[in-house]
């Protein structure tokens, strides 16, 4: 039996959140394209970087 430490509401809450991150960092990347501001730059940066440590399973 493999130990998983997460409960099953974290496990579903990383399975939603990665099948939402990839069209919010394609919608926002779009949008700091065309409305370059900081806020928008800062939540692509939060945005990628969820996306990848979602991808290589650190979180």
């Amino acid at each position: 039996m493999r130990f998983n430490p997460y409960s099953p509401w974290v496990r579903k809450l990383k399975l939603i959140a990665s099948q939402f991150i990839i069209p919010f960092c394609i919608f926002q990347g779009i949008r700091t394209v065309f409305f370059p501001t900081v806020l928008d730059v800062l939540l692509l940066i939060i945005f990628i970087s969820i996306a990848i440590c979602l991808y290589l399973e650190i979180i």
